[in-house]
């Protein structure tokens, strides 16, 4: 069985839109497109290169899809050599062309598409950007490890990692560092269901039941 793991870059307010340029990913008039690029350097990218792995395949969604399909093929690094020679699965429908090489459309139902994927033998199965596809995963429990790049950077608007739909979980950090220049990389890992508990008295007085009520008719 596969393993469906991220590496994101985010910002402070967990924005991941349109990190790596102006012209990526504008909808919604989103104007910070590239605000990764000022805190980019070699440590940087030493950390991005151990979160992504070095044996997976790539799980995309249609717009990060067509970026990656238009700028890799063309590149002869370390990391364009990887891509073109992977695995891509993408969840795109049957209007977008797949014509780079070793490119696999995702049919029907993407949870369920993906579920029967995760449980091939095979590389694991490695998402970067497709924030859609991760809220739909997410959603659906599929998503086992997540490295968040994060930056110091509060972005105010854009799409996010995280949305109303992510299933509530605890995640255990396995790993984490941080870039002299405060982006810190953090890896994570499923820790079952979200563990709760009160730093309150076990025997409330009068003011705090009588908030409790009121709030209560509020909502």
């Amino acid at each position: 069985m596969r393993e469906i793991r991220t590496a994101t870059f985010a910002s402070l307010d967990g924005v991941i839109q349109a990190p790596g340029g102006p012209a990526e990913d504008p909808r919604g008039g989103f104007r910070f497109g590239g605000w990764v690029f000022p805190w980019f350097d070699e440590a940087l990218g030493e950390l991005m290169g151990r979160a992504m792995g070095e044996d997976y395949d790539l799980l995309l969604g249609r717009r990060t899809y067509e970026i990656f399909a238009a700028y890799w093929p063309h590149q002869d690094d370390e990391i364009g050599r990887t891509f073109n020679a992977v695995n891509k699965y993408v969840a795109a429908g049957t209007d977008t062309p797949l014509d780079w090489a070793h490119s696999h459309r995702l049919e029907g139902n993407l949870a369920e598409a993906v579920r029967a994927l995760k449980a091939t033998e095979g590389r694991d199965l490695l998402i970067q950007g497709s924030s859609e596809v991760i809220h739909t995963l997410l959603a659906h429990d599929l998503i086992d490890q997540l490295t968040i790049l994060t930056f110091p950077i509060v972005l105010g608007r854009g799409r996010r990692l995280f949305d109303e739909g992510s299933r509530p979980h605890a995640w255990t950090m396995v790993e984490g560092e941080t870039t002299a220049k405060g982006v810190m990389v953090g890896t994570y890992r499923r820790a079952g269901e979200v563990p709760t508990g009160s730093f309150g008295d076990d025997r409330p007085g009068e003011a705090e039941l009588e908030r409790r009520a009121r709030w209560a008719r509020e909502t």
